[in-house]
C-alpha cells in the first residue's frame, strides 16, 4: 500500500554556489541527508508533498537540474510554490519538461489516491508582521483566491490535503486569510515550511477546527521526509 511523505524546503543548490548554513551548521551537506533518507524510506509507489523553496536557482533552465535530482529520487512528487522559487514559470512549460514523475500545483489539484486530492498555494507574509503594507495586502489576497481556485479544483466528495509553503496563521495563531478558506472545503490536513532556526517559534503543530497542521520545513524535520498518516473514512 502505496505511503503519503512530505518534506519542504530543499534549497537545493547543483552549483554549490548557495550556502545554508547561514542558516545554523545543521544545514551543512543538507541535500545528502536528505536524498539518503528519501532513497531508504521512500517507495516508488509512493506519494512526497513539497511545499515550496525547492531550488535556488533564479531561471528554470538553471532549476533544471535540481528537479531532475528529484524526478530521479523513488515516488511521486507534488510541488508548490516557496518565495524563493524565481524559477517557477508556466504550468505548460513545466508540464513539458519530460519528467516522470513530479506535478506542479498551481490554480489546479491532483489526485494521489481514491478520495484523496493535494491543493496548494504558496501563501504570503502574515498580516500582523512587521511592515505588512498594501503591498504584502494585495499579494495576501491573490493568494487566498488563488487558494481557493485550488481547492474548487477537488470534486466534489473527495478530502484534501493542503500545502502552503508560509505558515497559514498568523504570528500570533490567529485565524488568516487561508485558515478561513480552509474550513470552508473538506480539508483534513495543512502542511507549511518556510519556518527555519528561530522562525520555529512561530510552528504551529496540531488539530485547530477539525483540519490537522504540520510543518514540514526540511530543518525542523532534521531533513527526513514526514510520513502524512492518513485515516480513510
Amino acid at each position: 500500500m502505496s505511503k503519503i511523505w512530505a518534506i519542504g524546503d530543499l534549497h537545493l543548490d547543483h552549483t554549490k554556489d548557495k550556502a545554508m548554513d547561514i542558516f545554523g551548521q545543521e544545514w551543512q551537506e543538507h541535500s545528502k541527508k536528505i536524498f539518503t533518507y528519501w532513497e531508504d524510506h521512500v517507495g516508488q509507489e509512493d506519494w512526497v508533498l513539497i511545499p515550496g523553496d525547492i531550488s535556488w536557482a533564479l531561471k528554470w533552465e538553471e532549476a533544471y537540474q535540481d528537479l531532475k535530482d528529484i524526478d530521479d529520487l523513488p515516488g511521486q512528487k507534488i510541488l508548490s510554490k516557496g518565495n524563493h522559487d524565481y524559477w517557477w514559470t508556466s504550468m505548460k512549460k513545466m508540464r513539458e519538461g519530460d519528467f516522470k514523475s513530479l506535478h506542479f500545483v498551481h490554480n489546479t489539484a491532483v489526485k494521489i489516491k481514491e478520495g484523496i486530492y493535494v491543493a496548494a498555494t504558496r501563501g504570503w507574509v502574515p498580516r500582523d508582521s512587521n511592515d505588512f503594507d498594501e503591498k504584502d495586502e494585495k499579494i495576501t489576497l491573490r493568494e487566498g483566491m488563488r487558494l481557493k481556485n485550488s481547492l474548487d479544483q477537488v470534486p466534489e466528495g473527495n478530502e484534501i490535503i493542503a500545502m502552503i509553503h508560509y505558515p497559514p496563521f498568523l504570528q500570533s495563531f490567529e485565524d488568516s486569510i487561508y485558515t478561513k478558506v480552509l474550513q470552508d472545503y473538506p480539508v483534513k490536513i495543512c502542511l507549511y515550511g518556510h519556518l527555519h532556526g528561530a522562525g520555529h517559534r512561530y510552528i504551529y503543530q496540531g488539530i485547530r477546527d477539525g483540519i490537522q497542521y504540520d510543518c514540514v520545513s526540511a530543518d525542523y524535520l532534521d531533513f527526513k521526509c514526514k510520513e502524512i498518516l492518513w485515516k480513510e473514512k
